[in-house]
């Protein structure tokens, strides 16, 4: 899950939005207890059935605020990046991802969610988790590549390096290092992000 700015909040078109204080504080209790649940045990090949009875709420309860289980999951994603999301200085945009990495390895469940939700998102029929894995690459390349360019002015960060191209590279190699990780827990996934540092050091 490669990190992104402040502003990366967003609701899946599919969400359902409460309209009531209370409707609106249920429904964040609902994502709230899903992200624990999530963080240690993944939510992969789990019906929405069962993950209503694994947050503890009735199947109707969580069809009321999510049309499916694809638009909870998104959900998920889009609520556990908001609250690592934050100010990224231009000359740590490796060490943001190793920091993002760090916290990664603490939540399996998250990031095996993640990478199979991006992994299903090539397919034609999954529509919403395509724009939302779209939009997301979209905005932290572009986030990316500011941060890189302003490094690149001030002399923090190598010029000559184009920086929408070395953003893309950044992204790559944390969730490629991430999927590598699932499957092996021994690589090293910050470790091997800090290799990048030789390539932006001016």
């Amino acid at each position: 899950m490669t990190v992104a700015g402040a502003d990366s909040k967003s609701t899946p078109a599919n969400g359902r939005a409460p309209r009531s204080p209370k409707g609106v504080a249920r429904r964040q209790q609902i994502l709230d207890r899903a992200i624990d649940v999530f963080a240690a045990k993944g939510a992969d090949g789990t019906s929405l059935r069962a993950i209503a009875e694994a947050i503890g709420v009735s199947h109707g309860a969580l069809l009321h605020y999510f049309r499916s289980r694809e638009a909870l999951l998104l959900e998920v994603l889009a609520e556990n990046e908001q609250r690592r999301s934050g100010a990224t200085p231009e000359d740590e945009i490796v060490g943001l991802m190793v920091r993002a990495a760090e916290r990664n390895v603490t939540i399996p469940g998250l990031v095996a969610l993640y990478t199979s939700m991006l992994a299903g998102s090539i397919d034609a029929g999954n529509v919403a988790s395509r724009d939302y894995f779209t939009a997301r690459f979209d905005r932290v390349r572009r986030q990316l590549a500011e941060h890189i360019r302003e490094g690149q002015q001030d002399g923090t960060l190598r010029r000559g390096v184009d920086p929408e191209a070395m953003a893309a590279l950044v992204i790559a190699a944390s969730d490629g290092l991430q999927t590598q990780w699932l499957l092996e827990p021994t690589v090293d996934i910050a470790d091997s992000l800090r290799l990048l540092n030789l390539i932006l050091r001016p």
